[in-house]
């Protein structure tokens, strides 16, 4: 028997012009809008639990700043903290809500964000509730097309690993991982009200560049889905999208259309950005009235706690690591012998090495489950690489389970074991050792077994 009920809600989230714009380490201030920042939130209840499912337009939000907000929602609307699921899309053009150590930033103005957000999250959460109708679940999968998603670390015919080689260089052998192309839909038709689609996919939101605030592909996603369905509103939840880009490195035919090669060796641009989303909605589209219908008669989330070793520096690596970031905070990465996404790769490396000389050898990564009848989101605190969300995938007693990259908190990428042993900028820059990929799939697959116990 069907006992769900269904709320949906938006609230604008621009921030200021001058604030810091996330995603690099280069420093970048706001200009302007290519279009609105929008919380999305969807409520789910049944019999006497509530549970909160929201998607922010940021890069990232940690763990401190989701606790924040999420107890702000508690006294506000009595849903536990514990029960509430906060999600970036990680849009690289959104404004900083903490101060960050990758380049000087207006303190106050950040500050001034953060207490604008928490405050439109919590509208957007009473809002939700307030929506609350009955509705029928439904669930399809759709496959995104070619040219909108490549796995973006290659092996190099001299035998080394590089995330987002230079386009067309002739030394690029072959992409390392194979890419999930699965869109996973949900499908929420509500008595009286619109109806809601959910939308979960591994890709990075970061297509742009620039020094406008913007969603990124989401945006257009939205508008495209949002216009095409008369009534029904649309959310996104990325998914294991932490070595997947938007550039294709040997573009053809029309790839080029209406975008430009950025600083970091990546197709970008506003007209990028169009491309993706429509494109993505044009997959939620083609499968939309086909969804298969279930009904949902208790929903459910848990959290659970894994223990994964810390990357820790050795004592020969600090030098050189404290020499680039002096040369980085100072304004001078000219001095850096690299360029590009290489220089990229030793700055970040470089700042993960000095912020954790003097951390634990052991750090605690919370996994955030939730479930939906026969359904099942699995909220991850960072960037997992693809194979992390397929592994997830298959596990047992769902009719779909929904990886959700950077959830309830962000700390850093999840790369695959052997990603540590190739190098790239994932791998070097993450706070984790190799065996943090199989740590986050064990906890996963231990979150969703707890579910289905009830």
């Amino acid at each position: 028997m069907n006992k769900l009920n269904v709320g949906f809600s938006k609230a604008n989230v621009n921030p200021p012009l001058g604030i810091g714009v996330s995603g690099y380490y280069i420093p970048r201030f706001a200009k302007g809008f290519l279009d609105d920042l929008e919380v999305r939130t969807l409520a789910f209840s049944s019999a006497d639990k509530k549970i909160l499912m929201i998607s922010l337009p940021v890069c990232l939000i940690s763990k401190e700043k989701c606790l924040e907000y999420a107890g702000i929602i508690e006294e506000k609307t009595g849903v536990p903290k514990e029960n509430i699921f906060i999600s970036a899309t990680h849009t690289h053009n959104g404004g900083l809500l903490e101060v960050t150590d990758a380049f000087e930033a207006d303190e106050t103005l950040i500050n001034s964000y953060s207490e604008l957000m928490g405050s439109r999250v919590v509208d957007s959460a009473v809002m939700a509730l307030s929506d609350l109708a009955p509705a029928k679940m439904g669930y399809i999968t759709g496959y995104a097309p070619e040219r909108v998603a490549y796995i973006r670390r290659y092996k190099m015919k001299d035998g080394s690993t590089l995330t987002c080689p230079p386009i067309n260089d002739p030394n690029i052998d072959y992409p390392i991982g194979e890419l999930d192309q699965r869109v996973h839909i949900l499908r929420f038709d509500r008595e009286n009200k619109k109806s809601v689609v959910l939308v979960n996919y591994g890709l990075h939101a970061d297509t742009i560049n620039g020094e406008m605030l913007s969603s990124d592909w989401p945006h257009w996603m939205y508008k495209t889905i949002d216009a095409a369905l008369d009534g029904v509103e649309s959310i996104f939840f990325n998914g294991a999208e932490g070595d997947v880009g938007s550039t294709h490195v040997f573009p053809e035919g029309g790839d080029m259309n209406d975008t430009e090669i950025s600083f970091d060796n990546e197709m970008k641009s506003p007209g990028m950005a169009r491309f993706v989303g429509r494109a993505i909605a044009g997959t939620v589209l083609q499968v939309y009235d086909k969804v298969h219908y279930i009904d949902v008669d208790s929903i459910d989330i848990i959290r659970k706690t894994v223990s994964v070793s810390a990357n820790v520096p050795s004592p020969e690596d600090l030098p050189l690591a404290k020499k680039y970031k002096e040369l980085h905070e100072s304004g001078r990465d000219n001095e850096i012998p690299y360029t590009a996404m290489q220089l990229t790769t030793v700055v970040a490396e470089a700042l993960r090495m000095c912020n954790m000389e003097n951390s634990p050898k052991e750090i605690q990564l919370d996994i955030t489950g939730v479930r939906i009848g026969d359904v099942a989101f699995v909220g991850i605190p960072g960037e997992p690489f693809t194979e992390i969300g397929v592994e997830i995938k298959k596990a047992d007693g769902y009719k779909m389970i929904m990886p959700c990259g950077l959830t309830n908190d962000y700390a850093g990428y999840f790369p695959v074991k052997e990603a540590f042993d190739e190098g790239g900028y994932e791998a070097r820059t993450s706070k984790y050792k190799g065996d943090v990929a199989e740590k986050i799939i064990e906890g996963g697959k231990a979150v969703l077994k707890e579910l289905l116990k009830g």
